[in-house]
């Protein structure tokens, strides 16, 4: 066994060099034609049955709007009933000849049985689930005064996502649907004093990224990377501190029409706005230079707030 380690050790690095060099200009060329193929090619969604979570504001709010537009049937999940009813209006007047609304709780397993269990009573079958409800928790780890406090962000993001997940498959399997969830930059790219949300998101990325091994070719997965999205979200200390008009921040419209998009075309990865994809290159391709800018930003502007509060 020590000899075959050994040998792995000298001929993988050989090989992945070779590799680089030789065959990776033509997988970009590949990858390159994919994309303007995609270009002209749009899923007609009409009629289409769309699950949609943390529907009642934000990102789930604006695609569920996108949708609507092009005469897909809604199924809304939030909490707050009567923000879903506000939504569920204006997506019929927007051209969705069916919405429902389904209020309840992405944490609780017995919810998302719920979610799914009226969606297929109301409608017959299930075409898009949209993993996209989450919350945000900015603090430093170390303050935590209960550190079971964390486990609500992981309750929500992650566990929300896959119990949905879980009982859409056997529908999903039915229609040859497809699952999207909205992760976050985060996921990607270290986020100071957002350590537990970071994971979660971090989790959804590879649990989803191994669920499209396992159910391909019955059922696609898109998995989103949203940046700073000008949201009921985007108002934690760290953003606060410098405005609503923080610079990068995205205009939730823009955002969720070109989420709509990427799933349209079905990317199996969609970076909103896109230039972040080139953040998460450099990511892997130099990530000390990354963490350190990432460090020095933490304790130059980040750190020195969270002290005085």
């Amino acid at each position: 066994m020590n000899i075959l380690h050994t040998s792995l050790d000298i001929l993988l690095p050989l090989v992945a060099i070779l590799f680089f060099f030789l065959f990776y200009p033509f997988y970009l060329l590949i990858k390159l034609v994919i994309f303007l193929y995609k270009q002209f090619l749009s899923e007609n969604v009409a009629g289409k049955v769309v699950l949609i979570t943390g529907a009642s504001s934000g990102i789930g709010e604006h695609v569920a709007y996108e949708y609507a537009k092009k005469g897909a049937y809604l199924a809304l999940v939030a909490r707050r009933e009567d923000r879903l009813e506000i939504v569920a209006e204006t997506s019929r007047q927007l051209g969705s000849d069916d919405v429902i609304i389904i209020p309840g709780d992405v944490a609780k397993v017995e919810d998302c049985k719920k979610f799914i269990d009226e969606t297929i009573r109301h409608f017959g079958k299930l075409d898009h689930p949209i993993n996209n409800a989450g919350v945000v928790q900015t603090v430093v780890f170390e303050d935590y005064n209960h550190i079971q406090d964390a486990n609500l962000i992981m309750d929500i993001n992650f566990w929300g996502s896959t119990y949905i997940t879980y009982f859409a498959i056997p529908h999903l399997r039915k229609t040859k649907g497809k699952v999207i969830v909205i992760t976050s930059g985060a996921a990607n790219i270290a986020l100071p004093v957002a350590s537990v949300y970071s994971a979660s998101k971090a989790a959804l990325l590879r649990f989803f990224e191994t669920l499209r091994i396992e159910l391909n070719p019955d059922i696609k997965i898109t998995i989103v990377f949203p940046g700073v999205v000008a949201t009921d979200m985007t108002t934690p200390r760290y953003i606060e501190n410098y405005g609503s008009d923080f610079i990068f921040t995205e205009p939730v419209s823009r955002c969720a029409k070109g989420i709509f998009n990427g799933i349209c075309r079905g990317e199996t990865y969609i970076e909103e706005p896109s230039w972040m994809k080139w953040i998460y290159v450099m990511k892997n391709m130099c990530p000390e230079i990354v963490e350190y800018v990432l460090h020095d930003l933490y304790f130059r502007y980040l750190k020195p707030s969270f002290e005085r509060d």
